[in-house]
């Protein structure tokens, strides 16, 4: 698998919705704010479901995942259901493996050099920074010393206004949960709040 289209998506929103139904919404209004990174989590009900329908809707209109990936068999039904890449929030030998079966992007979590030393020795092709706000841009930086050629996407903590900065400091992209799709959103079904806070991230990139 190709990392251009992470490259292109620039930003992954992190879906973690109470039911089905409001991840579905809420990926529509977040389509609408111009993102096409979506990052449906296991901790969503009815995730394979999510992203079968999303697949359905969108196409390759969107570049689609699944997060929070902890067991081989969630890897290998996310992939059936349609997602194009895998994410894990930390990094295991048998699940890495299961995951690069699948033939998906594969984004497995680290925050220390060591486990990103792991992660890339066990087949990673991207690796999960998280949680990234415990370090921030600077952190995030020092890490590019050593593993200047190793793709790095940091989650957590990424905003509107410091998304320059963790681009800056050589994010390849960016996972963004609950400071692009807020628990209080999703609580009150404010779609069109949420579809504001994708236009300011959309806003934010580089190039726009």
């Amino acid at each position: 698998m190709t990392l251009s289209s992470l490259t292109e998506a620039r930003v992954l929103a992190v879906l973690r919705a109470p039911s089905a139904e409001s991840a579905l919404l809420a990926a529509d209004a977040l389509v609408e704010g111009g993102i096409t990174g979506l990052e449906v989590t296991y901790s969503t009900p009815d995730a394979a479901r999510v992203i079968r329908e999303l697949d359905a809707k969108y196409g390759d209109r969107i570049y689609l995942g699944a997060g929070t990936v902890t067991t081989a068999q969630q890897a290998t039904e996310a992939a059936d259901a349609g997602a194009r890449f895998l994410v894990s929030p930390g990094t295991r030998p048998e699940l890495t493996a299961a995951m690069k079966g699948t033939g998906r992007l594969v984004l497995t979590g680290a925050l220390t050099p060591s486990e990103v030393m792991a992660a890339v020795e066990f087949g990673a092709d991207v690796v999960k920074i998280f949680p990234a706000s415990l370090g921030g841009p600077a952190y995030l930086r020092a890490l590019r010393g050593p593993f200047l050629d190793v793709p790095l996407m940091p989650t957590g903590g990424v905003t509107p206004e410091n998304l320059g900065d963790w681009i800056a400091a050589g994010a390849h992209a960016v996972g963004a949960g609950s400071d692009l799709v807020s628990s209080a959103a999703l609580a009150s079904e404010d779609w069109a709040a949420i579809t504001r806070r994708a236009e300011e991230f959309v806003a934010a990139g580089p190039g726009a």
